[in-house]
């Protein structure tokens, strides 16, 4: 082992593009659901491709949102607003995604479906932790990885602890407005419900931008996040529309229905819900 780190010397002393990104392990991780890799089909390659680079933004998105919440905990957000605008890119570049999947047609699609079984993106416990890391709360949804102990215990324990936006909520009662002791200290897996006491504090806060630029530049970053996952979110399910129409969801969801419920739930709700008081 290399003096220093518990990773094999071997890594420590990569030189060249190609084994600094483990190259021959990425490029050789697209296999087919069929028998054998020699079944993997045309259409088969862009869905599993796309689907990987997906999972590869998302724990970039954790690690971000990570850091954005350990910044805002320690009350040092002079950087925060430019890890929230990393964020709102990757985000972006994942809308950008479904751009390039909506090149696939329902026959394309039909010639591989089958083999999917019950796979599906709902399965997908890193959006699950981006999710719970934002303010979402559904012990239920860890239900789907029990079969993996430790993936499951990532879930629970990130549901145990305070979300980014909750931390946002204990930075403003630092900072002196009047926030409900229930939105500082409470059962982190319950979520936040938008509350009027909160949103007269962004109120207060919107009115005199001045006073408080760095927590108005931190909101309105938080803001323009949520709005890029309304875009993702909303390419999502038109795109699965386009590809499938209503037809049930691989994973036994409602499909597209399942989609559109999501497109508007909020993660900062008194955010949204202040601009009409402003």
């Amino acid at each position: 082992m290399a003096k220093g780190t518990d990773r094999p010397a071997t890594l420590a002393k990569r030189r060249s593009y190609a084994d600094f990104l483990e190259l021959d392990t990425l490029l050789g991780l697209q296999h087919s659901f069929a028998d054998s890799d020699d079944d993997l089909l045309h259409n088969e390659l862009l869905f599993v491709i796309i689907h990987q680079a997906d999972e590869l933004w998302l724990k970039l998105l954790i690690h971000e949102t990570r850091l954005a919440r350990s910044q805002i905990a320690a009350d040092r957000i002079a950087q925060t607003p430019k890890v929230l605008t990393r964020m709102r890119r990757v985000l972006e570049q994942l809308s950008h995604a479904w751009d390039v999947l909506s090149t696939m047609t329902p026959v394309d699609y039909l010639t591989f479906r089958d083999r999917l079984g019950s796979g599906s993106g709902l399965q997908s416990a890193q959006y699950r932790e981006f999710e719970f890391l934002l303010g979402g709360r559904d012990r239920s949804k860890v239900d789907l990885h029990r079969d993996r102990p430790t993936v499951a215990g990532r879930l629970e324990a990130t549901l145990a602890e305070p979300s980014l936006y909750d931390e946002v909520l204990r930075l403003l009662a630092r900072r002196g407005f009047a926030i409900p002791q229930q939105c500082r200290d409470r059962d982190w897996t319950i979520e936040h419900q938008p509350s009027a006491e909160v949103r007269a504090a962004w109120v207060q806060l919107y009115r005199n931008v001045e006073a408080h630029w760095d927590l108005y530049e931190l909101a309105e970053k938080l803001v323009d996040l949520e709005h890029m996952l309304d875009i993702w979110r909303h390419h999502h399910a038109s795109t699965v529309e386009r590809v499938i129409g209503f037809k049930q969801g691989t994973g036994g969801t409602s499909g597209v229905g399942y989609l559109r419920q999501a497109v508007f739930r909020r993660f900062f709700p008194d955010l949204w819900e202040c601009r009409t008081e402003l």
